[in-house]
């Protein structure tokens, strides 16, 4: 039996509330704010993200390894190479320089945390601002919708997804009809 599809995209506006409420925070250790900006931008999961190290990010080439990707066919190594691009609204590159800069730390995971403590912060900071029904994951499917917007095509876009077909990609893309615009200008210039 297949799950409800979900089709919630945050607002930019609710995005930054919830990314300025967590960064101004005291009594928040784990850099969610960051995270929630880091998981729009490469369309990873919270587990994911907090498994990423700094061996495999290679600033040089703007590229990123994730070890052992969720795939349903195979549990283990399946790596993937994925691309930190700069067309969501965050750069990749520059919130992975802030991490290093804010724990000084160049081995192990670049964000060393638990995945559902990462969780729980932004579903209580969702909840504390009032903005009903969202999910960390949903921040997979802004990204990746991100992306479409940006001009992309499905092809280029599975290669930051790891998505391995039409049918669940589609699952993760919420287009705005707005953004045709966007995308009709980009092309045209």
């Amino acid at each position: 039996m297949e799950g409800k599809e979900r089709d919630r995209r945050p607002t930019q506006d609710e995005l930054d509330r919830i990314i300025a409420a967590l960064d101004e925070n005291p009594r928040q250790s784990i850099p969610v704010g960051r995270i929630v900006r880091f998981a729009v931008a490469t369309v990873m999961r919270q587990e994911e993200i907090c498994r990423v190290e700094w061996r495999d990010f290679d600033p040089r080439t703007r590229m990123l390894l994730i070890r052992d990707r969720k795939d349903p066919r195979r549990k283990d190594g399946n790596h993937q190479r994925i691309p930190l691009l700069d067309v969501s609204g965050y750069d990749t590159c520059e919130i992975i320089k802030e991490q290093g800069f804010s724990s000084s730390r160049r081995e192990g995971r670049i964000f060393p945390y638990n995945g559902r403590s990462v969780g729980t912060a932004f579903r209580r900071q969702c909840r504390y601002l009032k903005i009903e029904d969202l999910h960390f994951h949903d921040l997979r499917h802004e990204g990746t919708s991100r992306l479409f917007e940006a001009g992309f095509a499905i092809e280029q876009v599975a290669l930051v997804t790891g998505q391995k077909d039409w049918k669940m990609l589609r699952r993760y893309t919420h287009l705005k009809p707005e953004a045709l615009h966007t995308i009709r200008a980009a092309r045209a210039a």
